[in-house]
């Protein structure tokens, strides 16, 4: 699975970092993935995360 995040409409709130640190951090005001390659194991809160951010920024494919 991929991941990335539109930079434009991420407001930086950080919950995708809370939520899933081990995919998503926080660069100045606005959340970076580690990597566009989600971990084996980590799918599903990678797709939670897309769908906790208010802005659904989050893209899992």
């Amino acid at each position: 699975m991929k991941v990335s995040i539109n930079a434009d409409a991420c407001i930086g709130c950080g919950l995708c970092a809370n939520d899933c640190p081990e995919i998503f951090e926080m660069n100045g005001d606005k959340a970076v993935t580690k990597s566009p390659n989600v971990p084996a194991g980590k799918e599903d809160a990678c797709k939670n995360a897309a769908t906790n951010c208010p802005t659904q920024a989050i893209v899992c494919e």
